[in-house]
């Protein structure tokens, strides 16, 4: 038994790399103290850490990608990644408005973004414009996710109070 849950544990982390704990008890409806046991004795499998959920992968990720999946699970992230490749260089007020989100929204992403380099701030005559650090490798890292339903209703969540915030009384 135990040998098949870390099979089925190890399994699901090789289909979906950055899944975090929580989701991981879901996906595979085990109870928390289960999954707790078998990941400390799967040595062929990595945690990460990052803004305080801790996320699992296949030993083959080094640390930048690790966190760059991590980050790229969140949807609005994971867009607003997907406007920078489309518009590369673009001001930060053009992006969330491109995306129908607050600023305050766009720089608590992008707080994540900037700091694992992912993302590059750059300021040329008191203007700032965005730009990928690495657009290859991101866009790579991009086609590996499959970000989960509890992630993506949490950003939808995120931008309906943005909007409703937003709105003329």
């Amino acid at each position: 038994m135990s040998n098949e849950t870390r099979r089925l544990i190890r399994d699901r982390i090789d289909r979906d790399p950055g899944i975090h704990f929580r989701a991981l008890t879901r996906a595979l409806d085990l109870a928390t103290g289960q999954v707790q046991y078998h990941l400390r004795r799967l040595d062929d499998v990595t945690a990460e850490t990052v803004n305080g959920r801790t996320h699992y992968y296949p030993p083959e990720y080094d640390g930048w990608e690790r966190r760059v999946i991590a980050l790229l699970r969140r949807e609005t992230a994971r867009d607003v990644v997907t406007t920078l490749f489309e518009t590369d260089g673009a001001r930060p007020d053009a992006v969330a408005d491109h995306l129908g989100i607050a600023r305050s929204t766009l720089e608590h992403h992008l707080d994540g973004l900037v700091e694992h380099d992912v993302v590059e701030k750059r300021r040329e005559a008191g203007r700032v414009t965005l730009e990928l650090v690495d657009p290859e490798e991101t866009a790579r890292l991009v086609q590996t996710l499959d970000p989960s339903l509890p992630a993506r209703l949490t950003d939808r969540f995120e931008r309906l109070v943005d909007n409703l915030l937003d709105s003329p009384e």
